[in-house]
């Protein structure tokens, strides 16, 4: 998750981008942010399979919210639009150096505050919410890295970072071997889901679930839609820049469909069809493209930053910590007012995380990670030459 920000002047490539420009934000996008984060937490407050609201289940307790917050977990999907979009804008002239520097100065004070915060809950004062862990899982949880080694998220909503660090070491990669371009990135943006077509084939020729890790088959469609919109707003309309951008809302659609459809009967007990999911994730990618490709992108409304700045840290400390609040205040408050007090008690956290954590330490440690990256990069080259270099030969002693 990045700050977003519109079109400098166009360039032909990443190095003639001057360093010293930063254009104004996309506010709109920023907002559009924190409305996905919104409706993820009311997927998981008042619609998922808990029963904190003291009488079965969320749904039975929200009957007529849950119709509409079922689809709640679609903000994740715009959230990888969103990724797709802004993190190459972010990244487009920046030195590979640079880029994982912002990354984790952007993406790790919230979330060790979130992992030690909610870590504590689950292991010392709230047992109940059936989370297996060990002291081992919640240091290793810290890393952001235990989904590939099979370790146990403290937090469920931590899954998609896993997917966003997979998405940054592609556009690592790119930066490395120099297809940063206009031209190579839409021909990426085109062959990366078609591979993710094949993950089935690859895995059962191959074995393990390396393919699936890799090519993130579900959700790439999404980080690639995200992607083309980047291209089409940076560099132009192109026909081929507009049909790879409609070919990835094609699969998006037909991955989204088949999961969403899924997951609302077994996680919430719906049946909702597939073809609701194609409208929606067609929809999503409309918002973005309006927001970023017409006139609304020059347009700014007060908050617009705050509520960017708010939405990563609401969504990493809204799930367990909202389900402790409910189970807390259920019995004596009536449910709407519950549901008032646990959003604003969040937002409150939200609010002094990013105040407190990420304004202060953000910036210090991003700048940090890129110096030793730089200097990582030094070292190892300088390794590099001096093993390349002959041992000049010694003359023999004639004496």
């Amino acid at each position: 998750m990045t700050t977003t920000t519109a079109p400098a002047q166009r360039v032909a490539s990443p190095a003639a981008i001057p360093a010293v420009a930063r254009p104004p934000r996309l506010a709109l996008l920023d907002g559009l942010r924190l409305v996905a984060a919104v409706a993820v937490v009311l997927f998981h407050w008042t619609a998922w399979h808990h029963g904190h609201w003291g009488s079965g289940t969320a749904r039975e307790a929200w009957p007529v919210l849950s119709r509409l917050s079922v689809f709640g977990n679609m903000g994740v999907q715009l959230f990888f639009i969103i990724s797709g979009f802004v993190i190459l804008l972010s990244s487009y002239g920046k030195t590979p150096a640079r880029f994982i520097g912002s990354r984790i100065g952007r993406l790790y004070p919230a979330y060790w505050a979130a992992v030690l915060l909610t870590g504590a809950l689950v292991l010392f004062f709230w047992p109940e919410t059936g989370v297996r862990l060990s002291i081992s899982d919640w240091a290793m949880n810290l890393t952001m890295f235990q989904q590939g080694f099979g370790v146990p998220h403290v937090d469920g909503v931590y899954w998609t970072l896993w997917a966003e660090m997979r998405f940054y070491g592609w556009i690592l990669a790119l930066m490395l071997l120099g297809l940063l371009t206009p031209g190579r990135l839409v021909a990426f943006a085109a062959l990366w889901p078609t591979l993710g077509l094949f993950e089935p084939l690859i895995t059962a020729a191959a074995g393990g679930n390396w393919a699936e890790q890799v090519l993130i088959p579900e959700h790439s469609p999404l980080f690639a839609g995200g992607m083309a919109l980047f291209l089409i707003y940076r560099f132009g309309h192109t026909p081929l820049r507009w049909a790879v951008l409609l070919y990835n809302v094609v699969l998006a659609a037909h991955h989204t469909g088949a999961t969403g459809s899924r997951e609302a009967l077994e996680l919430v007990g719906y049946q909702v069809p597939e073809q609701a999911y194609w409208g929606i994730v067609a929809g999503l990618f409309a918002v973005v493209a309006a927001l970023s490709l017409t006139p609304l992108r020059s347009v700014s409304l007060p908050g617009m930053a705050l509520a960017g700045a708010l939405t990563y840290p609401v969504y990493l400390l809204h799930e367990i910590w909202g389900w402790w609040l409910i189970s807390v205040l259920s019995p004596v408050l009536p449910r709407p007012v519950v549901l008032v007090l646990a959003l604003a008690v969040v937002f409150a956290a939200a609010y002094l995380v990013n105040r407190h954590l990420e304004q202060r330490f953000g910036p210090a440690l991003g700048r940090w990670a890129s110096r030793s990256v730089e200097a990582a990069g030094r070292l190892a080259g300088s390794a590099v030459r001096s093993a390349g270099r002959r041992p000049e030969r010694v003359a023999p002693d004639r004496t």
